[in-house]
Parts: C-alpha cells; structure tokens; sequence
C-alpha cells in the first residue's frame, strides 16, 4: 500500500485524514510538526505528503524546501494542504517543488482524488495504454505511461515538471512565455512576478543532462523547446 505521510498539528484534521486514507487503501504516519515529518520522512520513505504550512515548530514551506534538498527524498511528491488561500501562497508553495495546493475548507473525497491522481502520474498502473509517444532530438518522453528518456535513459521528474516538458514538446520551436506556460501548466494567472516557471525549468535542465540544451531561454519571453539542426 502506499504510505502517506500526513503533517499537520489540528488533531481532529489527523484522525479524520488519517481513517479516510486507511479506508481508502493506504497506509499512513502522521506528524504534527515539521521536525517530526522530517524525521519521520528520513526514517521511512513516503510515497507522498500530505503538507500542512502552518505548523508549530518551521513553516510548512521551509519542510518542503528540505525535502526536496534531500538526495533520497526530493522525489516525494507534496501536496500541501492549507488555509493561506492567496496566489502567491500557492505559487511560493509551487516554486519549492510541491506537486498540488489544496486550499481548506476541503472535500476529503477530492483530496484523495488528487493524490490517486498524482501517485498514478507517478506510478503507472500496468494496464495503463503504452502509446502515445512524443520524440524531440535525445527527449523521448511515453505520455499515458508518464515516463521520460534522454538517449534511451530514463529520467525521474515529478508531475509538474512532466507536464512543462510536454507543454514545450508539443509546441517545439514556439516560443512560449512565463504567463502563458503558468496558465496552462500550473493553471495560475498571476499578478506578481514569480519564478515558478524559471525555478523548475532550472531543475528540468538538470534532470535532461545532454539534452538539457534543448530548452532554450528566449530572453525577456520565456522558453522554447529547439528541435534537432535541420529537422523541419
């Protein structure tokens, strides 16, 4: 079963959290502050947390950053889970690296819905379809198994920064600005700056490794995804 790391210190929020996600088919741990989700992520690995950022010791945002510092643990995906409604929460929260943002008051059914959904971007089920296919230069990526290559390697990305690299694939040689990849990746129309868009395609470049040249910066636009020299 996949084990769920819940972090939050509203005990009633725990236990109801905690019996909806054993009903559901997952195993759980619960920590009620950040060092305990620290240590208890170190300990066991998760397969996704479940991130209060109002918590009694350090910030929610400052537990993310250190989870995704961490070699072993920078892959967990985080949906955070809070009351701080306002875009640039969320944003800030999507610029550490956390895959989902879920406002409270919240639907129990959604949320387990959207970790189904992420741990299933993750983690294909096998009978999942295996075509569609998408081939940019070394970038091969399999959209309904959700798996990406670079020179027939596989490379690990989370959920966020599949979805920017398809957006770019599909529109190769276009050149894409911040706003217009903030809307249709991460669905936020945002009216202050932000480098969520240029923080994770900083990472994806460190992930593409050889190919990582094959997103180009447009200066003072944003991003494109370059094809091979002399492919049309």
């Amino acid at each position: 079963m996949p084990l769920i790391l819940i972090v939050d210190d509203e005990q009633d929020l725990v236990s109801l959290l905690d019996y909806n996600f054993q009903q559901s088919g997952f195993a759980t741990a619960v920590a009620r502050s950040g060092e305990e989700a620290l240590a208890a992520a170190r300990k066991k690995r998760p397969d996704l947390v479940v991130l209060d950022l109002m918590l009694p010791d350090i910030s929610g945002t400052e537990v993310c950053r250190q989870l995704k510092s961490d070699e072993k643990l920078k892959a967990v995906p985080v949906l955070m889970l809070t009351a701080k409604a306002d875009e640039v929460d969320r944003i800030v929260g999507f610029e550490l690296g956390a895959d989902d943002y879920v406002t409270k008051p919240f639907s129990v059914r959604e949320l387990i819905l959207r970790v189904r959904a992420i741990l299933r971007s993750r983690h294909p089920l096998p009978e999942a379809p295996t075509g569609g296919t998408r081939s940019v230069g070394l970038i091969r990526i399999d959209v309904a198994a959700h798996r990406c290559f670079v020179k027939d390697v596989e490379v690990s990305l989370t959920a966020m920064e599949f979805k920017l690299l398809l957006t770019l694939m599909e529109r190769t040689g276009r050149v894409q600005s911040r706003d217009q990849l903030l809307a249709d990746v991460w669905g936020i129309t945002a009216e202050v700056e932000t480098r969520t868009v240029d923080t994770h395609v900083k990472r994806l470049r460190e992930k593409l490794g050889d190919a990582r040249d094959s997103i180009e910066t447009v200066r003072s636009i944003g991003y494109r995804l370059v094809p091979p020299e002399g492919a049309s």
